[in-house]
């Protein structure tokens, strides 16, 4: 899906065109954003706002992630985007402006911040397994190539059962933050061939190794994204680590 197989993850008000462009040199991938695209995720995100976090509020989040994939055309790296949405209307529209811009898009089921769950978007819609993969059917009907970000540890959640619900909507993808339950990487491969990206404490040969031997295809990178000198490192562990323990792609 990308080469190398390291990402950069989305940072909500950070991730942009000019964040994928600089981390270019170390990644396969950037996933921008997240993005509100619905009128109460953008009322979640004005909250979060108010009390201090980072967000992408435009006027147009459309014509925002159509601009920002644009100013990417000329970097060599998969682009790909985060959205959020508590309806399902707008996820078509965002999955069309990807697909014309040869980028994935990434359905966010991932953030736990209270005005987002509130609303229904981020990790409420884990326990909303219908609606979500729904919104994988309608985003992947279009044609683009749609994943899902996820997140372990969520009570109720099966995970792997979740996966395989995603692939049979049409899913690609899923981006599986793993928080201290590193294991359930290995289970949602065993359970699907969807390409599969682990994330979270990515920073070391150790880590990396781990994510690979539970079959992972890809990681990726958050807070450090930003970091030249954590991405040259993780990149040389990457290279290292996927070219031992690499197998045919599935």
């Amino acid at each position: 899906m990308f080469s190398p197989p390291l990402a950069l993850a989305s940072l909500s008000g950070e991730a942009d065109a000019d964040w994928a462009r600089t981390g270019s040199e170390y990644a396969g991938a950037a996933f921008l954003g997240g993005i509100a695209l619905d009128d109460d995720s953008r009322a979640a995100a004005r909250a979060l706002v108010a009390r201090d976090r980072s967000e992408f509020l435009p006027d147009d989040p459309l014509a925002f992630i159509d601009r920002e994939l644009a100013a990417l055309e000329d970097v060599p790296i998969q682009p790909a985007f985060n959205v959020r949405s508590a309806t399902p209307d707008p996820i078509p529209d965002a999955a069309r402006v990807c697909r014309d811009r040869d980028a994935l898009l990434e359905l966010n089921a991932h953030c736990r911040q209270d005005e987002l769950c509130a609303v229904g978007c981020g990790e409420t819609l884990l326990r909303d397994s219908e609606r979500l993969c729904d919104y994988v059917e309608r985003a992947a009907e279009t044609g683009a190539t749609v994943g899902v970000k996820v997140r372990t540890e969520v009570p109720g959640v099966d995970l792997p059962a979740l996966a395989q619900g995603l692939e049979a909507a049409g899913a690609a993808f899923v981006h599986i933050d793993a928080m201290d339950s590193e294991s359930v990487v290995g289970d949602v491969v065993d359970a699907t061939d969807l390409f599969v990206i682990a994330n979270n404490g990515v920073r070391d040969t150790e880590t990396i190794r781990e994510y690979a031997e539970y079959g992972a295809d890809a990681v990726s990178v958050g807070r450090p994204s930003d970091n030249p000198d954590v991405l040259a490192r993780v990149l040389a562990a990457v290279e290292k680590q996927f070219s031992l323990e690499s197998t045919p792609s599935r």
